[in-house]
């Protein structure tokens, strides 16, 4: 059969989501949602949206967001570029930095999309392992001809861990590309790397509404970088890549800086629990800093206990990673739905 398609798109496999069920009779846990509704001024927002009609074009660099934006980060409105979630972030940075042939450094495990988009691109990927502690040695800094852009998760998925800021800015100093940290559970941390935004042009802090402002369904992302960055990354994004709706959706979220406490304060008071009851029952479960948390076990495989979960319609990953090991990542859910899923893998186990 004649194929129309580039090699590299051919060859490749593509990015697999979690398994998204279309019914309400799974308890949910294995795609990182936020359990709970988003802030009331959200809904508010699209409303008034909807009433003002959607017939002509929405801003195209998401003014309204930008400005509102800043004022909470404590930067200026042209330091953020805002996207369709935070993956499209990641694939403009990836289409604007990394050609054909080119380097795009990972740290591994981490998000299995960041491999992808540099297949996409005719790109190749240097996946460097992290230290059996999760934090990352000098090599991840090497300086070499052909590498353009690194990626690096803070927090982690799937372990939830984080690579201090301070050392975050020593190997962004080593670096000869741009370093983007992937903050996509940042508002679930005790740290965060805004800060290094201003003082090495060569970072760039990406962020998505999905988690933290319970959004996941709306699409919406930022990232922060200095205005050169921002200047560049902006012409190859699609020329409307966020709508109106979830313009004034993600503007309307990010002002409503108690809901966010609230909701942040409830999540990791559940990951608390959970990451302690994963441990009576035998998990080694790793220090999260996310809403999530990653177990393996010392005995006992882990995919039947997920296959099992998942026919008593229960909902985990189960994330395999050559080289490094399996285990589950279970999303800090409600109260119930946590009780609900240690309750069965405690029979099970």
């Amino acid at each position: 059969m004649m194929t129309y398609f580039r090699a590299n798109i051919e060859a490749m496999a593509g990015y697999v989501p979690g398994e998204q069920p279309q019914t309400d009779e799974f308890v949910k846990l294995n795609t990182n949602e936020n359990p709970y509704p988003a802030s009331t001024a959200v809904a508010r927002a699209v409303e008034e949206t909807l009433r003002r009609g959607l017939q002509k074009y929405p801003h195209p660099m998401a003014g309204p967001f930008r400005q509102r934006a800043a004022e909470v980060l404590g930067v200026e409105p042209d330091w953020i570029l805002a996207g369709n979630g935070s993956d499209d972030i990641l694939t403009i940075a990836t289409r604007a930095l990394v050609g054909q042939g080119q380097m795009l450094r990972l740290p591994y495990p981490s998000y299995v999309l960041y491999k992808t988009l540099a297949d996409i691109q005719g790109a190749a990927s240097e996946e460097v392992l992290f230290e059996p502690d999760w934090s990352l040695a000098d090599r991840f800094a090497a300086a070499t001809d052909d590498v353009r852009l690194v990626f690096l998760p803070n927090p982690n998925s799937p372990s939830g861990t984080v690579v201090p800021p301070e050392r975050i800015l020593e190997l962004a100093d080593r670096l000869p590309c741009p370093l983007l940290v992937d903050e996509a559970y940042a508002d679930f941390s005790d740290v965060n790397c805004l800060d290094l935004v201003a003082e090495n042009e060569k970072i760039m802090v990406s962020r998505s509404l999905s988690k933290s402002y319970a959004l996941a369904g709306l699409r919406f992302g930022f990232v922060v970088a200095q205005p050169s960055m921002i200047e560049q990354l902006a012409k190859v994004k699609d020329s409307y890549n966020c709508d109106a709706m979830s313009i004034a959706a993600a503007t309307a979220a990010i002002g409503d800086q108690a809901w966010l406490a609230e909701n942040r304060a409830r999540i990791v008071a559940t990951r608390a629990r959970l990451t302690e009851a994963m441990r009576t029952l035998g998990f080694t479960t790793v220090d999260s800093q996310a809403n999530f948390t990653w177990n393996t076990h010392p005995e006992l495989p882990v995919k039947p206990l997920y296959e099992q979960l998942k026919h008593e319609r229960i909902l985990v990953r189960y994330m395999d990673y050559p080289r490094w090991g399996d285990g589950l990542r279970i999303s800090v859910g409600t109260d119930e739905q946590i009780d609900a899923c240690l309750e069965r893998l405690g029979k099970i186990v």
